[in-house]
């Protein structure tokens, strides 16, 4: 499946129907009068958010939405029929944005949720209802009320409750690859992931979804490598694993790079928690490892995890920690609780697609 994460689209909610214009005619009845039915009310612009979506490919290939017009009104006092409403079915995370990107419309956060976006148009009135006292044969009528139309962008922020990143390279794939069902492209070079990657991990009788983009580099901000259009994707987890490679020339400066993208990026993600994970420790030797924790704990790491995404090495614990920032659980709850290896195994699960 192609995954797009932003896509621009006009919709137009349907007109109302117009009123019809009609004289009663029947037999032995002579002047019956006015009976033209209003119009029908047109179809309104609908979004439902739905699972099973992550991506918004379908609207690369339909960019115009514009919903019915309602039925026009008939004789015999007969209203039109209304239009049915156009449902435009969007992934969980989707907000709507204005079309110059500068204002967010609506945000679909939940399974379900359902937003009438543009109101179709009311139905015009009928020569019926003009009827009075002192105007027994009136002829005029509403055409009915235009739809209403506009452009707008669709963005994507995919769901999840932790954030993967990392330089090119970190081992971010083969980490995913490791906790979780994903299978995750794993290569010998940089950008091997080109899109966001998800994947649910279940650790110790618990769920939760990880979210892995491409790699930053420094100047990503300014569009350097892929650039830094991807992070929109982790700006609603709770936590953040940095994946730092120990065998990069200098982990410490790994990190002030990725964590001077986030700062250069904005929308909260510096001051998000973070944990540092060294990755790959399989390749080094424990002395080493400890250097390196040093180093990035005196550059200004809390925590820092020596892990293997390639063996498990270290990851029980990494994930262990990763609970405490997941609802239901302080940090200081999942440290010192024992749970039950036998829940760890229990079940079954498969990523999202």
């Amino acid at each position: 499946m192609h995954f797009l994460d932003q896509a621009k689209i006009f919709l137009k909610s349907g007109a109302g129907g117009p009123g019809a214009v009609s004289f009663r005619r029947e037999k032995y009845i002579e002047y019956g009068g006015p009976d033209g039915g209003n119009g029908g009310r047109g179809g309104d612009i609908v979004f439902e958010a739905v699972a099973g979506l992550n991506t918004l490919i379908d609207f690369r290939y339909t960019q115009h939405f514009k919903a019915q017009r309602g039925a026009h009104g008939m004789g015999k006092d007969r209203t039109g029929a209304s239009a049915p409403d156009l449902v435009i079915e969007v992934p969980v995370g989707t907000q709507i944005l204005s079309e110059d990107k500068e204002e967010v419309l609506a945000d679909f956060t939940e399974v379900g949720q359902r937003l009438v976006f543009l109101e179709g148009g009311m139905g015009g009135r009928g020569n019926a209802s003009y009827k009075t006292s002192t105007n027994r044969a009136p002829r005029q009528h509403q055409p009915g009320e235009p739809g209403q139309e506009m452009w707008v962008w669709l963005r994507l922020k995919l769901l999840a409750d932790v954030g993967l990143l990392g330089l090119p390279n970190a081992g971010k794939s083969t980490f995913i690859n490791q906790v979780t069902n994903a299978q995750a492209k794993v290569g010998d070079y940089a950008f091997t992931t080109l899109i966001p990657k998800l994947g649910v991990v279940r650790h110790k009788g618990r769920e939760f979804v990880l979210a892995d983009i491409p790699g930053l580099i420094a100047g990503a901000a300014e569009g350097a490598g892929i650039g830094d259009r991807f992070l929109g994707h982790i700006e609603r987890c709770r936590v953040l694993i940095h994946l730092i490679d120990i065998a990069g020339n200098d982990p410490a400066e790994a990190m002030r790079v990725v964590q001077a993208e986030l700062a250069s990026y904005g929308e909260g993600l510096a001051e998000k928690p973070q944990l540092i994970a060294l990755n790959k420790v399989d390749l080094a030797d424990p002395e080493l490892v400890a250097g390196f924790t040093e180093e990035l704990r005196a550059a200004g790491a809390d925590e820092v995890f020596g892990v293997s995404g390639a063996t498990g090495e270290g990851v029980e614990a990494l994930l262990d920690a990763i609970l405490g920032y997941l609802p239901g659980r302080t940090a200081t709850e999942t440290k010192g609780s024992e749970v039950d290896d036998a829940a760890d195994q229990a079940g079954d699960w498969s990523p999202l697609d």
